[in-house]
């Protein structure tokens, strides 16, 4: 008898629960370009009541949905201020510059997160001509490449209150805000007074198959519903996807603490061998492994698939393992043996 596959590759690969399937395939549906799905339209308004803010827009991707805040943000020939290794940067295609004509400051910080006092040294100055115009600030919570690393609230806030003094909106990249804030246990609303803009991933650890909310102001969803139908993410029937999100946010959050408990253990596990040499500290469901040979990384990835278990590299020397809600603690115990038991 075959062993179950067991995919740590990413909380992208989650499938729908029985539950939420039957949510999505009994969902009533109406054309959302005319604002009449009415599931679409009952999915953003929970989101923004989930999280205080006035209004919010279903989209196909956080990609999509980071893309069109940057758009309504800036104007072309602004400047964003992101971290180095924000997925807004390295990972949507050069949608920035392609998108919205804008150019990127990249900062350096600790594991993903930036410090008010490193973003108050790159603010252009708007009279000189050399410069472009700084337009956002953008922050990401989980950090991805800082492997779930979660923000310091208090460290938000300080960067809020200078935004404000500035006049600079603050974006979020929220692809994991969730888990952010199931391990915090931060209200919704308290965090999300802190943005202008929130983006929020509902097909990663939330379980949904596809889609994203952005989360604003109704002015700035107004503007936002513009872009998302120029970018050709206008969507009709969404009322049958939309519902998958529906029900993640209803049913799939408080779980993520189990996730979180899992990539814990594999973190302890990691520490233990040999072969490692560091982990970097696991806060939510992401494990990162730093290996002591850097050359063995894809050697160790292709003897776990040996295995059935399914893993990615994350830079040279580097692995990642994603704890998610397809995966059983039978399943990361599994995990745990066949790492102990691995030559390297």
């Amino acid at each position: 008898m075959s062993k179950r596959e067991i995919d740590l590759r990413s909380d992208t690969v989650t499938k729908p629960t029985k539950e939420m399937l039957d949510a999505m395939f009994t969902a009533p549906v109406g054309d959302d370009v005319f604002s009449e799905d009415p599931t679409v339209n009952e999915l953003q308004r929970y989101a923004a009541d989930l999280f205080g803010m006035e209004a919010a827009l279903f989209c196909s991707s956080g990609t999509q949905t980071n893309q069109i805040a940057i758009n309504v943000h800036v104007q072309p020939g602004g400047e964003v201020i992101c971290h180095e290794e924000s997925h807004i940067y390295k990972y949507e295609g050069g949608g920035i510059a392609r998108n919205s004509g804008a150019s990127v400051r990249l900062l350096q910080g600790d594991r993903g997160r930036l410090k008010v006092e490193s973003i108050a040294q790159w603010i252009n100055n708007p009279d000189d001509v050399h410069f472009p115009l700084t337009q956002l600030v953008s922050l990401e919570d989980t950090a991805n490449r800082g492997g779930g690393a979660v923000y310091d609230f208090e460290e938000i806030k300080r960067i809020r209150q200078f935004c404000i003094e500035h006049k600079l909106p603050l974006h979020l990249d929220g692809a994991r805000l969730m888990n952010a804030l199931v391990r915090t246990g931060i209200d919704p609303k308290e965090y999300a007074a802190q943005f202008d803009s929130i983006s929020l991933c509902l097909s990663k650890g939330l379980g949904a198959p596809v889609g994203s909310v952005l989360l604003g102001s109704r002015d700035f969803i107004k503007r936002a519903r513009r872009v998302r139908k120029v970018f050709g993410g206008g969507m009709r029937q969404a009322g049958i996807i939309a519902a998958g999100g529906l029900f993640a946010l209803k049913h799939h959050v408080e779980r993520l603490s189990i996730d979180h408990d899992n990539a814990s253990l594999l973190e302890e596990t990691l520490n233990q061998l040999p072969w490692v040499k560091e982990v970097m500290p696991v806060q939510t469901n992401i494990v990162v492994a730093i290996l002591n040979d850097a050359t063995k990384r894809d050697h160790v990835i292709e003897k776990l698939a040996l295995e059935h278990i399914r893993i990615m590299a994350f830079g040279p020397g580097m692995i990642r393992m994603v704890t998610h809600l397809d995966n059983s603690s039978e399943d990361i115990q599994r995990v745990s043996e066949v790492l102990k038991n691995l030559e390297v």
